[in-house]
């Protein structure tokens, strides 16, 4: 019993420290599988608290998903590590079960009223006296990177919102900047987009507690809005590729390879080659619709529907299939164009601010669909 007893600690101990070395140190994006069973588990419980809700109730439970995971983590890695060590205490020692965990719980928390005067003792007591103070100060510097990148993200979140509407849409962005003149301030938002896909990229892979971080307002979603950046920037290039500019292919660059790493880190499996004339989820019929709410606004296309669809679906099948799964397993917001979810919900077109001056007589932009 003793030997099966310290065989079980060791191995549950290694299981605990390579979690928190994958998910707090190591500066890339390593699967614990601890940490994502945890989300799981997490975001199923609060799902149960809503089942008759519409999305603003999903969404106001999911918001406590992002702190009850880092209590989670740390109550899992020091529950784990106390069980670790009590098992080995009483694998080496002549304690009872109780009393081996009672010194391994003495030890973790440096309470020091447990203690032995044996040398095997001595030395386990040592190695738990250090994990507990270490896992809780790696997971408290854990959170200011946390922060940091939260509010990176939010803020071009936040400055797409009068662009894009909530939620975010790709051919609202560009009906809205042609319908009030501004579409010469595009390129400045892909350039601004590309990093910031670049930079979500780098953070969600190696942090990925931060894809439960939800945006302060239910209509506001970090990848939602890449999705409708990526979407506008494809459908100018698609439409008008002689007038697009050049920051269009490589915010769609930047928006894709950043969704393959975070897809990488989570172990969603996608094609890296896909076919340019594969299927999409997406389709012609809703891609028109699309096309007419810009030519009302006054986009002038270079390309009719036909000839741009085939442009289109070559660039959205790179991101696709990654950026539904994504929106389904974080419970984005149902906008347009960005696939199903776990709950019913019918697509949520963006809200239109009265952002057309008295007399100006420009046209109203005709009803979204998705």
């Amino acid at each position: 019993m003793e030997w099966i007893s310290g065989v079980a600690g060791a191995l549950l101990l290694a299981v605990v420290l390579s979690s928190i070395l994958r998910t707090l140190v190591v500066p890339r994006g390593l699967y614990s599988g601890l940490v994502f069973r945890l989300w799981r588990t997490l975001r199923r419980l609060l799902r149960l608290t809503c089942p008759r809700g519409g999305y603003e109730n999903i969404d106001r439970a999911q918001t406590w998903l992002a702190p009850l995971m880092l209590i989670g983590m740390l109550a899992s890695w020091l529950g784990g590590a106390l069980l670790a060590f009590g098992l080995l205490l009483y694998a080496v020692s002549p304690l009872s079960w109780s009393n081996a965990f009672r010194e391994a719980g003495s030890s973790m928390f440096t309470l020091g009223f447990a203690s032995g005067n044996r040398l095997e003792l001595s030395v386990l007591d040592f190695v738990a006296a250090a994990t507990g103070p270490v896992v809780i100060a790696l997971q408290i510097a854990y959170l200011p990177t946390l922060y940091a990148a939260y509010n990176r993200r939010e803020l071009e979140v936040t400055l797409l919102q009068s662009r894009a509407g909530e939620p975010s849409w790709g051919p609202e962005i560009l009906a809205r900047q042609w319908l009030v003149d501004t579409e010469t301030a595009l390129p400045e938002l892909y350039r601004s987009w590309e990093r910031l896909a670049s930079d979500m990229g780098e953070s969600h892979s190696t942090y990925p507690i931060l894809l439960t971080f939800r945006s302060p307002r239910a209509h506001r979603s970090w990848l939602v809005g890449l999705i409708a950046v990526m979407d506008a920037a494809a459908m100018q290039l698609a439409l008008a590729p002689r007038s697009a500019p050049p920051e269009a292919r490589l915010v769609l660059r930047a928006g894709f390879s950043a969704l393959r790493d975070i897809a990488r880190a989570l172990r969603i499996p996608f094609d890296a080659d896909p076919r340019p004339d594969a299927a999409l989820q997406l389709t012609l019929v809703e891609f028109d619709a699309a096309v007419a709410m810009l030519e009302a606004a006054g986009f002038r296309s270079e390309r009719t529907v036909e000839e741009a669809w085939p442009q289109f679906r070559g660039w959205r099948i790179n991101y696709e299939t990654i950026a539904y799964e994504l929106c389904r397993r974080c419970d984005a917001v149902p906008a347009l164009w960005t696939g199903p979810r776990d709950f019913a919900a019918s697509p949520v077109p963006p809200r239109r601010p009265a952002d057309r001056r008295p007399g100006e007589g420009r046209p109203e932009l005709p009803p979204a669909k998705g």
